[in-house]
């Protein structure tokens, strides 16, 4: 697949080819579960660089459903639901 990118205030132009064409969504997310899958045994550090824990045992977090909630449009004074 074929882009184009514009970059220097919209003076150049250049075409990029990409192999996959969707990062976002259910790809992105099958693509994430691999790179955690290949990566289990490594260790991480958290809390300030004084606790070492294997990635594998991070819990995965399911993604929230912005279904009902209110968006503001223009300026501020409006609004729409989703």
């Amino acid at each position: 697949m074929v882009h184009i990118r514009i970059g220097g205030r919209g003076t150049t132009r250049r075409v990029i080819e990409t192999e996959k064409e969707n990062w976002s969504g259910d790809a992105f997310k099958e693509y994430s579960k691999q790179r955690k899958e290949a990566a289990k045994d490594n260790f991480i550090t958290v809390g300030r660089g004084t606790t070492k824990i294997k990635f594998g045992d991070i819990p995965s977090t399911q993604g929230t459903s912005t279904k009902g909630m209110w968006v503001s449009s223009g300026r501020g004074t409006g609004k729409r639901q989703l």
